[in-house]
């Protein structure tokens, strides 16, 4: 198992972290088989989504706050309780093909870490496993 580190610079942003995912999979050498990812966080996720407009990310966020906006009858005390929510929401695992030592992505497809209580710094495990 490899561990990614994440910063987050915002209270809700989503960071592309395709490129970390590639770089594991080829300074492992691995070739075929499933990549599966894993943010052991309560307020954090991911998600697969479109990587080449960020607007699709920004349209993203705002539609979740709009969903699980913060409200004065929440009991968590920490006061992030819309942070939980949307990671429920959201997902903290992916499972992705592998084949001949690349992610099997859509064209506009991308891996990211969904920050909803930052900023943070934010794990990633990953785990290769082959045919």
């Amino acid at each position: 198992m490899v561990q990614i580190e994440v910063n987050t610079r915002r209270r809700q942003e989503f960071q592309d972290i395709t490129a970390e995912v590639q770089r594991i999979i080829r300074e492992n050498g691995f070739q075929d088989g499933l990549c599966y990812l894993f943010c052991p966080h309560t307020t954090a996720g991911l998600t697969l989504n479109e990587n080449w407009d960020p607007t699709v990310r920004q349209d993203i966020g705002m539609v979740l706050d709009e969903l699980v906006p913060q409200r004065p009858d929440f009991r968590h005390r920490e006061g992030n309780s819309p942070a939980h929510i949307k990671t429920s929401l959201v997902g903290s695992s992916l499972t992705l093909f592998v084949e001949e030592g690349k992610l099997l992505l859509g064209t506009w497809q991308g891996v990211f870490l969904a920050e909803f209580d930052g900023p943070r710094r934010r794990r990633v495990l990953v785990k290769l496993l082959s045919d």
